[in-house]
């Protein structure tokens, strides 16, 4: 540009854009929703359809008696088993 004293400055640059987030489609409900990153559940799901119906509860009630019996019950017949003498 003949006769301008303006010096060309380039446009700044932009290092970080907003990419959109993949949509993705629900296996169960077919709704269609945004996979992000911290979603909980399974990313073949809507966040709706990750929700469990019911908790898990962590305490094992009278089960947890007969396991211990049972895994004792096992860990005899193995010794019993890989330790016996061949008479």
């Amino acid at each position: 540009m003949p006769g301008s004293n303006r010096k060309y400055s380039p446009p700044p640059i932009k290092y970080h854009c907003s990419m959109a987030f993949p949509i993705k489609t629900c296996s169960i409900c077919g709704e269609e929703f945004e996979l992000k990153p911290e979603k909980p559940g399974f990313s073949n799901r809507c966040p709706d359809c990750s929700v469990q119906d019911e908790p898990v509860s962590q305490d094992r009630g009278p089960s947890a008696a007969s396991d211990t019996e049972l895994n004792a019950a096992r860990r005899k017949a193995m010794r019993d088993l890989l330790y016996r003498k061949d008479s």
